[in-house]
């Protein structure tokens, strides 16, 4: 849910169902937003939430896992305790009754199940004080969502009159987002580019953002020097070198990496910063329409 902005999350998991698929969803961006009426981070088997700083609530770091299904909680946990088999809690020996019973792949019997690992897995536990401040910043989520919401109507409303040169965020009819932050998308028309903006709301003391990697198979880490696409035809395994063939099948993210940028909807900006923010942008437009008569 990209900027707190909900996809049609009902739509993905009637998808999901049809073709047995499990459904994460990313709710990182969204922690407050609704859709229907019903809290996302909800239509999926998985979802996550992010408590990195800019996000809605934070933890200092680190973020959440919500689950639905008994079979994913398992799995869940054990991939966040470095693959562990066994499900006993710290400091809680023996309750599944399987310490030094059995024996477990080709480890020796009566092996220690604490110490059994059934798959790669990872160390992701919050700190104690990291959850004692989450659960304090939970109680203000619903003023922070509130405020989030109200930026993102003042800048909206003040971008209205600019909607020929900046395609503008709109929201599917029946969500109501938690806005993250508020996206423009310089339209093809216009007599500047991406960075021309961002470059001079940055030199204005105004952060901005692109949509976070743009077309990922245009990264660096997609490169051939980095890693080679196998394809298994009849023979032995090939590399393949990525091309515009194949940027040219995600147009939406070619879109959003030539043209998308984003400014933050921080709960603490006020009328002041709002207008500053909006002064910014009409100074730009005012500069750039007198070097284009």
């Amino acid at each position: 849910h990209t900027l707190g902005n909900p996809f049609d999350a009902q739509a993905v998991a009637a998808f999901c169902k049809k073709h047995s698929l499990w459904f994460i969803e990313d709710n990182c961006d969204a922690f407050g937003s609704t859709l229907g009426g019903r809290l996302t981070g909800t239509f999926g088997h998985l979802a996550t939430l992010s408590f990195y700083p800019a996000h809605h609530i934070t933890t200092g770091e680190g973020g959440a896992l919500l689950v639905n299904d008994p079979e994913l909680v398992d799995i869940a946990l054990s991939l966040r305790d470095w693959g562990r088999d066994c499900k006993c809690p710290p400091g809680k020996d023996g309750i599944c009754g399987a310490r030094f019973t059995r024996q477990f792949g080709k480890l020796p019997p009566g092996y220690d199940h604490k110490y059994t690992y059934s798959h790669l897995g990872y160390n992701l536990k919050m700190t104690d004080w990291q959850a004692a401040i989450g659960l304090a910043q939970l109680k203000k989520l619903p003023e922070f969502t509130a405020l989030r919401r109200a930026n993102f109507t003042f800048l909206n409303k003040s971008f209205a009159r600019h909607a020929k040169l900046f395609e503008l965020p709109a929201a599917l009819p029946d969500a109501n987002p938690s806005w993250f932050g508020y996206p423009l998308t310089v339209r093809p028309e216009a007599h500047f580019n991406r960075v021309d903006i961002t470059s001079f709301l940055e030199s204005r003391g105004i952060g901005t953002r692109t949509l976070f990697g743009g077309n990922l198979l245009r990264q660096p880490a997609m490169s051939e020097d980095a890693v080679s696409l196998r394809i298994l035809d009849s023979g032995p395994l090939v590399s393949s070198e990525l091309g515009d063939e194949h940027y040219s099948l995600l147009p939406g993210t070619e879109t959003a990496m030539s043209g998308c940028f984003w400014i933050g909807l921080w709960p603490g900006l006020g009328t002041k910063e709002l207008e500053n923010i909006i002064r910014a942008f009409t100074d730009f437009l005012d500069k750039k329409s007198r070097v284009n008569l």
